[in-house]
């Protein structure tokens, strides 16, 4: 039996490099996350504070986006912020992923390349899944890379 537990907790995790800064990457990613469906129109649909501030652990926030082409709807809430690292967690609470995964957690942080402006950002997803048959959550990793290639060239539109 634990065996077949361990199958549904799983890891998965990638790397974007980008041209933003860590601060600027982070401060949108957590403090200015409402400014995303703007940076990110064709995949990020919505965003929708219902608990909470903007940017603070606790708070509570609605996506609306596109993923696997379909309209998709998730409610998260922040669980940590570091911004001394420009990292965060998140935890889904409802929305599509829960049909197929017990809990999901996604962290991400932003750290500077080396001997070269820009950032690496790092997304690191952790979740037990409903069932065996449900998938490992890839192509919503490739979602995050998309919209984080999205928000890095608004970032640097602005600049």
């Amino acid at each position: 039996m634990a065996e077949e537990a361990s199958s549904l907790v799983g890891i998965i995790e990638t790397t974007v490099e980008v041209k933003s800064t860590p601060e600027k990457l982070h401060d949108m990613l957590v403090g200015k996350k409402h400014h995303i469906p703007s940076a990110s129109p064709s995949l990020v649909h919505g965003c929708e504070l219902h608990e909470g501030e903007i940017g603070q652990v606790g708070s509570i926030v609605t996506w609306n986006y596109f993923h696997d082409g379909e309209a998709r709807v998730m409610k998260e809430r922040i669980e940590s912020i570091d911004p001394e690292n420009n990292r965060a967690t998140y935890r889904v609470l409802e929305g599509d992923l829960m049909n197929e995964y017990k809990s999901f957690v996604v962290t991400f942080q932003v750290t500077p390349k080396e001997g070269e402006p820009g950032s690496v950002l790092h997304w690191h997803f952790e979740y037990e899944k409903i069932n065996e048959e449900v998938v490992h959550p890839e192509t919503l990793l490739q979602f995050a890379v998309e919209v984080s290639k999205e928000i890095d060239a608004h970032l640097m539109s602005e600049e």
